[in-house]
């Protein structure tokens, strides 16, 4: 966590992995993975704020008592760069708002990955830490990209100084609408612990504009350009290519 007096009151953000995982995953499962989260398309979302881009609703969980989010834009980036940023495993610290820490861990691949987040919460709260399952499903006729991020606190020994957070879900769309991308956002997350109101209100809104501005940027980046989507022979997503070095083609 930050002492203000060194470097001021920070926000928090929960850790959206910068793995993707690929399209094996069953129906049945993602549809597990989804089971805690409202439907995007439910009657109860409230706007709650909106920036050129960005709308930002919440919604109240019976089992909760903290709100779910959703987040909606339309980023001016290619679904390419949006994925070359995502397969990064250290990528959360470039986008994701106060992500200070973030790697991929244990045995996977490109198709169910594991990794692990640590994110800054304003001194004196301590700061919460993520243990994460990745999946991902991709279809080549829609050309849209869907994550799936789900907690798995016993994946991993708790840290101490950190409280492990060991309920949170969440869904990333993305949607390509010609040069530019739709993102879809659906959170909810328990970050245990007793947390101030004002906290807990600033997360809702605060995390997904900051990091979904930066993401945008973040994409520009030299390094995430040039990556192309590899599908198999029924359409279905199953990596991301870096761009070819040169003489990788030659014979």
């Amino acid at each position: 966590m930050r002492n203000p007096r060194a470097q001021g009151t920070s926000g928090w953000a929960h850790r959206f992995t910068a793995l993707l995982a690929g399209f094996t995953v069953s129906a049945c499962v993602a549809a597990a993975a989804q089971a805690d989260l409202p439907p995007e398309d439910a009657s109860g979302w409230s706007l709650r704020k909106e920036t050129d881009n960005i709308r930002i609703y919440t919604i109240d969980q019976s089992d909760s008592s903290f709100k779910a989010f959703k987040a909606e834009a339309v980023l001016d980036t290619s679904m390419e760069n949006l994925m070359a940023v995502m397969v990064n495993p250290q990528s959360c610290v470039e986008w994701v708002h106060n992500c200070t820490e973030s790697y991929g861990f244990g045995e996977g691949d490109f198709h169910d990955r594991y990794a692990y987040s640590v994110n800054d919460m304003p001194w004196p709260v301590s700061d919460r830490d993520y243990v994460l399952r990745i999946r991902t499903r991709g279809d080549q006729a829609s050309g849209e990209v869907v994550m799936d991020l789900n907690a798995v606190p016993a994946r991993r020994d708790e840290v101490d100084g950190h409280v492990r957070v060991d309920r949170s879900d969440t869904l990333y769309r993305f949607i390509p609408e010609g040069d530019q991308t739709r993102m879809i956002w659906v959170q909810h997350t328990d970050p245990n612990g007793a947390l101030p109101g004002w906290l807990v209100n600033s997360l809702l809104v605060d995390i997904p504009v900051r990091s979904m501005e930066e993401l945008e940027r973040v994409t520009r980046k030299e390094r995430y350009q040039g990556f192309s989507l590899v599908y198999d022979e029924t359409g279905q997503l199953t990596g991301v290519k870096p761009p070819s070095k040169s003489g990788d083609d030659a014979p």
